[in-house]
């Protein structure tokens, strides 16, 4: 692009669920920074029921912090003119008012209702239920379901190109007898997308046009062996802006300001974590755990994925992140006693006080144990998800479906391929240690061979994500400089192995000289390597234990620091704790004191047996606090 065309002033908003984040990106001696972030209360819901209240409260306190103008006096944007302030270009994410909800239907659940499913997902939709022929419901029950659901769009899908027909028209007629209406507007019809087989549009059509809005793509399944989800997700989008968001209060002026168009808050981090892949050619793994979900994304070998767990989160769903993962599988991450009461008790607080942030580091240790479950159940969702379609021995075709076998597609996830794993949300992003955040990654997702670890700053990913689809240069190397804090390199081992034995040898070319040692089966280890420093590594495993060559195969690489450094993790995989509670107990601090987790102060200060998660004394209750700093709070 003509550099004279690029934009010199940028500002992105994000309008989420209950906060609306402005950012300002600018070109500063020649390179692209964030020079300055806002937030406001998302006001698309009553008393105030605009949406465009909490956009220019949030660039109002830009203006503050920058001391120049981006609206003008009655509260429009501003472009600049000689010798003004103002915008070049604007771009904005929205999840307000539970962001993009949708159902997709389709005939067989591990086919076309799967590929719905996945692609729903990739254009950062919540997906609230997955409607199939087979899913072992009544008709009755599936009309019943789409009408308490009101979904903001619906996706269709089912057989291949050329197949039967007779289907497709069966679930086009539960959709048109569920009479399902939007959540915004009263006076729209909500929006269908049909991408099923060709052969059945017309069909289709005259079931639903008449009360729906139908729209037309390519099939998701043109073939038994191909899966072709972009033109659905390019659809879900437009229909996102031009139809759906334009009945919410607010967003029609909103859609008045922008330069690009309006993409879903997890949509558009989807769109920066594909920008770094196919930029970096990488395979990487992001996540976002918020407080009622998280989110997992992961592009490799160029086939994107996103998955929402949506009961799964830090706050409001923190029970559910106890139940599903059980007492059992949370206390292995603690290194003192716990009775199973008072963490329950505990638990059931931290969900009446969401906002709560930990005051003891008993406490922080417990909620950062609940995380990496929440994490690992999420990821184990995800894998499940993240096929890609090769080869199907039967599709629809002409058969009945009865003869249907399944067809999801083989694994991609391979963890001694992961080349980054990128974490974001308030328990990771804001861990009073980075040393915390890149442990609970390593816990929780285990990764095999060279793994380079990450954060996201200030999560400006959705704002970056969106200005991608206009500027993806610019979009990634403000990420690279100021949205992305690298943790370092882990080099984990994989393969079983015996408590104390020698796993690997280990080689490593550090700025400040070389060192040479041993790595045990059950060792972490941590070498400083500090951020935009780089290292060789020579790596000779032992028989049967993998570096991500394959078993007993040497590995060299140049691996890259950060403010954490290189972490050397012998634990093999998958991770296995003593069984017996004293020795996995000193196996943990074992491991915390070895990364320095936390200050040995707050290690020693650990409450004894039955007294563990007693209310803080009087001139502890903000330890925290003392030893780890203001980010603790932020």
């Amino acid at each position: 692009m003509d550099d004279s065309r690029r934009p010199k002033t940028i500002l992105a908003t994000d309008v989420g669920s209950t906060t609306t984040k402005a950012i300002l990106i600018e070109e500063v001696d020649g390179q692209y920074r964030m020079v300055a972030r806002g937030e406001m209360q998302t006001t698309v819901e009553a008393p105030w029921e605009n949406v465009m209240i909490g956009v220019r409260k949030a660039i109002r306190r830009i203006e503050e912090m920058t001391g120049r103008r981006f609206l003008t006096e009655d509260g429009r944007l501003l472009r600049p003119r000689q010798g003004e302030d103002g915008v070049d270009l604007y771009v904005s994410t929205s999840s307000a008012g539970g962001g993009l909800q949708m159902m997709v239907a389709g005939l067989v659940s591990t086919i076309s209702a799967s590929s719905a499913h996945r692609a729903a997902l990739g254009a950062g939709a919540v997906v609230l239920d997955v409607i199939a022929v087979d899913d072992g419901r009544s008709t009755s029950e599936q009309i019943a379901r789409i009408t308490q659901l009101r979904p903001d769009i619906i996706l269709l899908s089912g057989g291949v190109d050329g197949g039967s027909v007779q289907y497709l028209a069966a679930l086009a007629e539960t959709v048109l007898q569920a009479n399902p209406r939007p959540r915004f507007g009263s006076t729209y019809r909500l929006p269908v997308v049909y991408a099923g087989n060709v052969d059945a549009q017309d069909l289709v059509v005259s079931i639903l046009e008449p009360h729906l809005d139908v729209h037309l793509v390519p099939n998701l399944r043109p073939r038994h062996d191909l899966e072709n989800l972009g033109p659905a997700r390019e659809k879900i989008h437009d229909l996102f802006m031009n139809h759906v968001m334009a009945q919410a209060p607010g967003y029609g002026e909103l859609m008045e300001w922008v330069d690009a168009t309006i993409m879903p808050t997890p949509g558009a981090v989807g769109n920066i974590i594909q920008v770094v892949a196919r930029e970096e050619k990488v395979n990487i793994v992001g996540v976002d755990i918020g407080g009622a979900t998280t989110d997992v994304f992961s592009d490799f070998g160029g086939t994107f994925t996103r998955t929402v767990s949506a009961n799964l989160g830090m706050s409001y769903s923190i029970t559910n992140v106890y139940e599903e993962a059980g007492f059992e599988n949370v206390r292995r991450w603690v290194p003192f006693p716990i009775d199973e009461a008072q963490f329950a008790d505990w638990i059931s607080n931290k969900m009446v006080r969401p906002t709560a942030i930990p005051q003891t580091v008993e406490h922080l240790i417990l909620e950062q144990a609940l995380a990496r479950e929440a994490l690992r159940l999420s990821f184990e969702h995800h894998k499940r998800l993240a096929k890609k379609v090769e080869v199907e021995e039967k599709g629809l075709g002409r058969s009945s479906l009865g003869e249907v076998k399944k067809a999801e597609g083989v694994d991609i996830i391979k963890m001694n391929q992961l080349d980054m794993l990128l974490g974001s949300g308030g328990v990771l992003s804001h861990a009073p240690r980075r040393q915390q955040a890149a442990l609970m990654l390593l816990d929780a997702f285990q990764p095999e061979g060279i793994t380079q670890l990450a954060v996201d700053s200030v999560f400006m990913t959705p704002h970056l994500g969106v200005l991608a689809s206009v500027h993806p240069d610019i979009a990634h190397e403000v990420f690279r400089r100021d949205c992305l804090v690298p943790l370092g390199t882990a080099i984990s081992v994989a393969g079983k192995g015996k408590e104390g034995k020698p796993v690997c040898q280990v080689k490593v070319n550090l700025p400040q000289g070389t060192e040479t040692f041993w790595l045990h089966y059950g060792e972490l280890k941590r070498l400083p390597l500090g951020m935009g420093e780089e290292a060789e590594v020579e790596l000779i495993p032992e028989r049967g234990m993998d570096v991500g060559a394959g078993p007993g195969k040497p590995r060299q690489a140049r691996v890259k620091g950060g403010v954490v450094g290189l972490i050397f993790d012998g634990r093999g995989r998958p991770i296995e704790l003593p069984a017996q509670d004293g020795k996995r107990r000193a196996k943990l601090l074992e491991w915390l004191r070895a990364l320095d987790v936390y200050p040995e102060e707050a290690l020693m200060e650990l409450q004894p047996e039955g007294t563990a998660l007693a209310e803080p004394e009087e001139g502890r209750k903000s330890l925290v606090f003392r030893l780890f700093g203001r980010r603790a709070s932020s």
